[in-house]
């Protein structure tokens, strides 16, 4: 996965995190649990705040 798979991305997170309520991770938090999820193979620094944003929010969908 790369950051760009904002979905596939949100879909791991909901299955890791499933105690978890996305709308009150920290960005910080959020970088560092996608960089640790399996399969992720991407530069740590090709994040930023829009795509951190975008992975929350379909992350809140997949939740709800």
């Amino acid at each position: 996965m790369k950051w760009t798979d904002v979905n596939d991305i949100a879909i791991e997170l909901y299955e890791t995190h499933p105690d978890v309520d996305p709308q009150y991770v920290r960005f910080t938090d959020l970088h560092g649990w996608v960089m640790a999820l399996p399969g992720f193979d991407d530069d740590p620094s090709h994040s930023n705040e829009k795509i951190l944003e975008a992975i929350q929010m379909a992350w809140i969908d997949e939740a709800s």
